[in-house]
């Protein structure tokens, strides 16, 4: 059969375990050299292909790729572009296809969210009409677990560990010094329109943690809010408040909107924390601190769930497994089979159905008042943050790897990016 190439690109926010799922693309890319050359790698995500910026990564060594297992953020280099629709701007996808022929790729891994997955899914519609055979498998990725069709997404457990230990923490530092101190912590975890992040906040409640959380998927009600934190600090001293950035008002305001956007047109968030706690001290008088949680929880790798670092390798492996197989416009996905003991599946879902489509926490996860998670939602989560996948140390701090990068030759003229 025909030896091609492959494209590789991460997109969107990184996360402490999106390097794991490039670790399995490559290493399983490199099993199968009967069927995939050179796997390169995008600088800079998708705009590396737009520029024909690309990496070569069989001038990395194989102990080089197996540490992307252990190490955060993005090895090859992120971006938020989002391309616009075929009808739009079809000169940046006819590029694409351009490039990939000019360096005879065949398969392109596409490595994020929503957004990804749905320009994934365009550029497979326009291999096709094009007439260039071109395999479009898209690796889920997000720390927001809102992709349709799939279990969980890579990036999220680990956040999720982060923010519950967080919240446990700091909660234990409150409740150390609330005679006297502060009263109220407020942290700001990151989820626009889905509250999974801020779930994990309520883990802390079995450990005999007061904290409330604040759900995007439940309209903010300040009246209700500041009761339930004045019954808890009254019954315990203090109280710890987990608010997701999403969080909004009845009119759909975010409580932490800033006014601008970001490159995907998504309004820019971030400010719901201090919002939420000089709230408190207006109406109940508490003294309180509040913090960000922000780039911290997604680049933990320190604190990485070893269920999650499992997941997004497997997904990046059989993601090129898809590819050799002959599927198109797919993304591999996590099955549950059981919460306990847990158990799960790799099976894969049609592109189709996963682009512009967003996961949002049921209902029934979400106690009555708003306020905290079910036991549902406990079974679903535990699983999730279970594990410990430390990596390597070196004089105290933990050993990541930097790539070479090498570039590869380009052979087109220039192209420039909207």
């Amino acid at each position: 059969m025909t030896v091609l190439n492959a494209f590789y690109a991460q997109s969107g926010g990184v996360t402490s375990v999106i390097n794991a799922s490039a670790c399995g693309v490559i290493e399983t890319a490199r099993r199968h050299p009967d069927r995939i050359g050179r796997v390169y790698a995008g600088r800079n995500g998708i705009l590396g292909a737009l520029t024909e910026d690309l990496i070569d990564t069989s001038a990395e060594p194989a102990d080089a790729i197996a540490a992307l297992r252990t190490t955060p953020a993005g090895a090859f280099g992120s971006c938020r572009y989002k391309l616009k629709s075929l009808e739009k701007n079809r000169r940046e996808y006819e590029r694409l296809i351009e490039v990939f022929k000019a360096h005879d790729i065949g398969y392109f891994f596409y490595n994020g969210g929503g957004d990804s997955a749905d320009t994934c899914f365009k550029v497979s519609q326009l291999s096709q009409s094009l007439g260039y055979p071109l395999q479009a498998i898209h690796v889920p990725k997000t720390i927001d677990n809102d992709l349709p069709l799939t279990d969980c997404c890579p990036g999220f457990g680990s956040v999720a560990k982060y923010v519950a230990i967080s919240t446990l923490e700091a909660s234990f530092d409150v409740r150390s010094m609330a005679a006297t101190s502060t009263k109220v912590f407020v942290l700001e975890v990151m989820g626009r329109h889905a509250g999974w992040i801020a779930a994990a906040g309520g883990l802390v409640a079995n450990h005999g943690i007061p904290v409330v959380i604040l759900f995007p998927e439940i309209e903010f009600d300040q009246a209700a809010f500041l009761a339930r934190v004045d019954a808890l600090v009254k019954q315990h001293g203090y109280c710890t408040v987990v608010v997701s950035e999403g969080c909004h008002r009845a009119d759909g305001s975010f409580l932490a909107e800033q006014g601008t956007r970001d490159a995907f047109g998504h309004a820019q968030l971030g400010g719901a924390a201090p919002v939420v706690a000089n709230m408190v001290k207006e109406a109940l008088g508490h003294k309180f601190h509040w913090a960000v949680a922000d780039y911290l929880q997604r680049a933990a790798r320190h604190i990485a769930s070893a269920t999650d670092v499992r997941q997004a390798y497997e997904l990046g492996q059989r993601a090129v497994e898809l590819a050799i197989e002959g599927r198109n416009a797919v993304m591999p996905t996590i099955e549950r089979t059981s919460d306990s003991p847990y158990a799960y599946r790799i099976g894969s879902a049609p592109l189709e159905a996963v682009a512009n489509a967003e996961k949002f926490m049921p209902r029934d996860f979400i106690t009555a008042d708003g306020f905290g998670i079910t036991e549902a939602c406990r079974r679903y989560l535990m699983p999730l943050i279970q594990g410990e996948d430390y990596p390597a140390y070196r004089d105290g701090l933990p050993l990541y790897v930097t790539l070479s990068n090498v570039a590869v030759p380009k052979k087109l003229p220039a192209f420039a990016v909207a």
